[in-house]
């Protein structure tokens, strides 16, 4: 047990580990906020895009 709490102390892989994860973290949330600010920008485009040609063809 001794020998285990020593290479916790000692040994740098489990905060590196961390930190990546912290990394990915944001990375995943930020591609998810990402996706989904497109995704409602894309939704307004093609509303408006629908609207313009109804007008146009008088429907």
């Amino acid at each position: 047990m001794k020998e285990f709490i020593y290479r916790l102390a000692v040994e740098e892989d489990g905060p590196t580990a961390v930190e990546y994860a912290v990394i990915l973290a944001l990375l995943v949330a930020t591609c998810i906020g990402a996706v989904n600010l497109l995704a409602n920008e894309t939704a307004a485009s093609f509303d408006n895009s629908a609207s313009a040609i109804n007008t146009a063809f008088g429907s």
